[in-house]
């Protein structure tokens, strides 16, 4: 009876713990009980252009927005990425209890919610990509409760008008003369609205609405010089538009929007504790484990990369689309030596495909620019190269040439297609920027006397041998160079084979990959970073940019190069844990790739602890988003790689990382070259069940557990399989 009863409990703790696994598949929030005091502790919210941090004080919200395109650049001048304004709403309240603050990544809406006098209130924001607007709206449990007033503050002393209901900011930069405008409306239900000079009042409503758009001159096309006309009529539309909506209409096609992108990916790795998001932060970073805040920070990636991203808009630069000061780090542009990378790595295996628009958009633009420089460090008789650091219209800092950040930015192209098999945007988009990039580094590269080819004047990110940092003076056959001009010719050569098109050029390029210069392993079997072998053991620079070639790179891996993946491992760990947050997201990501599973987990345990401030936001320091991205591309890179490629197949790597620390979860909707969508529950660090959904149709080839399989699929049939790689029926 004892041994009934013991097996009794021991199978409702089971159920129990599956229930909650289950149960909380779908609780990514983040929640506070507190308003923000700080920037970095208030909540964003985006709409791939406009920008909010919203701070939730009760009697005064606080609410700072940013334009993407708002920068002091030009062409020709580098400039700084700019706040635009700040919302302010004063309210009559004197205390209050319950407060509860949170963002909601299930459906991007950021709510808060508290008491006062006996009344409920409760605040509801979310910016809206089909409207064009960030829609606030404000409510209560008991009729013509809300009263307030409602001021705008321009960043730069423009020019401030009220109308009925409306309040409207524009001005001018002066640096380059770029008009920009922003705009709120107030619509109330109940009570009475008065304007004035300084804002505009609401007294005694049931519910208010405020609408917030706000634009420049800028337009997105390099032929153009990226001027356009003046915002005004165009804010009018859209507020126009807008106000003849409902509340819950507007919502609706938010969520709408929003879930097409977000709802893709489930990633479940256990029961959510039930306390606030910064006391769980700060448990974590005295020790606690919590891998459901580890899940939670992977979304956070999504939602940032969402929001700050959208097709029609700008990539997203190195603070995302949020930022508050005149001269953020390093502009707040767009770095090309790996942030600007990073920030995009986990659209195609997250599911975000469409968010790499903006992406493309703008190296298409920057290729034009540079093309029609007349810097002498730019001109060249084919292709295009940049500097490391650019602005929206192309314009750079004029400091630090990069060579290889054209080849870096053109993997992109190559990878969309990899994912999605649109041959449509691999004919017309990528291919020609591919060939592009090709013909530059034909021209470029130098013949040794051994007839390896290298290339000239190059150096590995922000350092050099000796570690001194900064150094610019040019070096040969640097590593970073080689591998990933190698990725750029292997890119291109299969891209060439895809269209089957310049036959006679592709062979030509594949001659010039064999003769490049390859890995060299170093006299401490390191993975050399420099032509020589100079390298320091003691050297723990951030950039870990000589293994490119092992993410985000595919030259080296366990499976195809295991001696190089070997010195690639010592190199790796030679640089040491301790780094800035975009650094130590790359190394989950190279972990991964060299499949130390616990190792990669180290690092992320580093950048929850060291890295991670109160809104999640991830810190350089200072505040710098690329890390965020980092790291959901980390931890998709944990549960499933897709890069290496044997023939025509892309080998789908299940669970290739997987940490010791979810010896229990499950993940949905994950991509991986080739075009598969992919489902994986696991149970006491092994998995259960896998769901391949083949999306085009071409041949699949499973590895797990040193277990494989090859099959042929047919496009929109689902696969399953268990733990053995044997069909599930």
């Amino acid at each position: 009876m004892y041994r009934f009863l013991l097996l009794g409990i021991l199978i409702s703790l089971s159920l129990k713990g599956i229930a909650q696994l289950n149960s909380n598949q779908n609780t990514y929030k983040l929640w506070y009980n507190k308003p923000a005091e700080k920037w970095l502790e208030a909540l964003p919210i985006g709409n791939g252009s406009l920008g909010c941090m919203i701070f939730g004080e009760v009697s005064q919200e606080h609410i700072q927005f940013n334009e993407q395109s708002l920068i002091t650049g030009t062409t020709q001048i580098m400039g700084n990425y700019q706040p635009f304004g700040d919302l302010y709403i004063d309210f009559p309240f004197i205390g209050s209890k319950n407060y509860h603050r949170e963002l909601n990544l299930n459906n991007a809406v950021h709510q808060i919610s508290f008491t006062s006098n006996g009344v409920k209130y409760k605040r509801e924001y979310f910016a809206s990509y089909p409207d064009k607007v960030i829609v606030f709206f404000i409510s209560a449990d008991k009729k013509n409760q809300i009263s307030g007033k409602v001021k705008l503050t321009d960043a730069h002393h423009a020019l401030i008008t009220t109308t009925a209901q409306k309040l409207i900011a524009t001005g001018r930069l002066t640096e380059n003369q770029m008009d920009y405008e922003s705009q709120v409306q107030v619509i109330n239900n109940g009570g009475i609205v008065t304007t004035d000079t300084s804002g505009i009042t609401v007294t005694n409503a049931n519910t208010v609405t405020i609408l917030l758009s706000a634009g420049t001159s800028f337009i997105n096309d390099f032929r153009k010089d990226f001027k356009g006309d003046h915002p005004h009529q165009r804010l009018e539309k859209i507020l126009s538009a807008a106000s003849k909506k409902t509340y819950e209409q507007l919502l609706k096609n938010h969520e709408s929007d929003y879930h097409a992108l977000f709802n893709r990916v489930q990633l479940n790795l256990g029961n959510t504790p039930n306390e606030s998001t910064l006391d769980r932060l700060k448990a974590y970073k005295k020790g606690a484990k919590d891998p459901a805040l580890e899940a939670l920070l992977f979304q956070y990636g999504r939602y940032l990369l969402i929001s700050s991203s959208r097709p029609g808009g700008l990539p997203a630069n190195l603070q995302g689309i949020w930022n508050d000061e005149f001269k953020p780090a390093w502009y707040s542009q767009y770095t090309t030596n790996i942030n600007i990378e990073m920030n995009y790595w986990l659209a195609e295996p997250t599911g975000l495909t469409e968010c790499t628009a903006p992406l493309f958009d703008w190296v298409e633009n920057l290729a034009d620019v540079q093309k029609k420089s007349s810097d002498p460090k730019l001109i060249t008789k084919k292709g295009w190269i940049a500097y490391s650091t650019n602005n929206i219209m192309g314009g750079n800092s004029k400091w630090g040439i990069h060579r290889p950040g054209s080849a870096w930015l053109s993997q992109h192209f190559w990878e969309h297609y990899a994912f999605t098999g649109d041959t449509n945007f691999l004919k017309n988009r990528a291919y020609p920027m591919l060939k592009d990039v090709v013909e530059y580094w034909d021209e470029h590269l130098i013949e040794r006397p051994d007839g390896k080819l290298i290339t000239p004047d190059g150096w590995s990110p922000e350092h050099a041998p000796g570690m001194i940092e900064g150094d610019r003076t040019p070096y040969p056959g640097v590593s970073y160079d080689q591998q990933i001009v190698y990725d750029l010719f292997s890119n291109y050569i299969e891209a060439s084979k895809a269209l089957n098109i310049d036959t006679d050029y592709r062979t030509k390029i594949t001659e010039m990959r064999n003769k490049l210069l390859g890995p060299q392993i170093g006299k401490w079997g390191q993975l050399q970073e420099w032509m020589e072998d100079v390298d320091n053991p003691q050297d723990h620079h951030r950039h870990n940019s000589h293994l490119f070639a092992v993410h985000p790179g595919r030259q080296i891996s366990p499976i195809s190069t295991p001696e190089y993946a070997k010195a690639a491992l010592v190199s790796l760990n030679a640089r040491g844990d301790i780094s800035t947050g975009w650094s130590t997201a790359w190394k989950i990501n190279l972990y991964a790739r060299l499949a130390q599973k616990n190792r990669s987990y180290d690092l992320i345990r580093q950048l929850l602890r060291q890295c991670i401030v109160e809104n999640l936001f991830d810190t350089h320091p200072p505040f710098q988003m690329d890390g965020n991205f980092g790291y959901t591309a980390g931890v998709a890179e944990i549960l499933l790689q897709s890069h290496i490629k044997e023939g025509k197949y892309y080998i789908l790597q299940l669970l290739p990382a997987l940490p010791d620390t979810w010896p229990d979860g499950k993940v949905k909707g994950l991509r991986a070259r080739g075009g598969f969508e992919v489902n994986m529950v696991w149970k006491d660090k092994q998995l259960e069940s896998c769901k391949i959904k083949s999306l085009l149709g071409n041949d699949l080839k499973i590895l797990y557990n040193g277990k494989e399989i090859i099959t042929k699929t047919s496009v929109g049939k689902i696969y399953q399989f268990n733990s053995l790689l044997k069909t599930i029926k």
